[in-house]
């Protein structure tokens, strides 16, 4: 695999952000960062700049907004979008570069494994769950990443300009046309949100989300409930 575009939304994440840039400085080849900005308040954009990125500061803030302006200004044919508190592992390059060399590499999306950055026993059986959900249900969600080539990516539309629930949108959309291969190594993802409540009542508040996403109410309204 010759280059590669990271695609990352961000909003406040000048905390989490300089960590992530580093690791994706292992890439070997030609990389581009494109890091969209929200409307940040903290120092995310000044972070941004300084881990390398080209930063673009979206008119919307809302992930599908974000994403869909960065990726439409990306210049390389493989597409990584990543979360902003996201840590990649030592040998995710390594994984990465497997798919391209691998025959059905452009005719499927790929996620990573699920991990939350605390060693709780809950948390240990969240990343089992959502392990079977993506393997066997084929619905890895924004948190595991996903690597795309342009190709697929197009083809099945994009992301949409959705203020939540934008990867499970594009994941319905993807499973009508493709597989969801596990690339094999994990990518950690930071416990913040399932601090503030606990993982039950965490996953309780997202399964129900969801439902109402799938009943037809409008992401414009589901972003209330789910900052609260």
């Amino acid at each position: 695999m010759a280059g590669l575009t990271v695609v990352v939304p961000a909003l406040n994440e000048a905390r989490h952000l300089p960590s992530l840039l580093a690791d994706l400085q292992r890439w070997p080849n030609a990389l581009e960062i494109v890091v969209v900005d929200g409307g940040s308040t903290d120092k995310t954009i000044q972070v941004a700049h300084q881990g390398g990125a080209r930063v673009l500061q979206s008119p919307v803030q809302g992930r599908g907004q974000q994403l869909q302006q960065g990726l439409q200004s990306s210049q390389h044919a493989w597409l990584l979008i990543l979360h902003a508190d996201s840590r990649l592992s030592q040998n995710w390059v390594d994984h990465v570069q497997r798919v391209h060399t691998m025959a059905q590499g452009r005719q499927q999306a790929w996620a990573f494994d699920f991990r939350v950055d605390e060693r709780r026993p809950m948390l240990r059986l969240l990343e089992w769950c959502v392990g079977l959900r993506s393997r066997w249900g084929q619905m890895p969600y924004g948190d595991q990443g996903l690597l795309i080539h342009r190709s697929l990516y197009d083809r099945v539309g994009g992301y949409r300009s959705l203020a939540l629930m934008e990867d499970l949108d594009l994941i319905q959309r993807l499973r009508q046309i493709s597989r969801i291969g596990a690339l094999g190594c994990a990518l950690t993802t930071s416990s913040r949100r399932w601090s503030r409540r606990s993982v039950l009542n965490q996953a309780w508040k997202n399964a129900q989300l969801r439902r109402r996403w799938r009943n037809g109410v409008n992401a414009e309204q589901l972003i209330q409930t789910y900052r609260r």
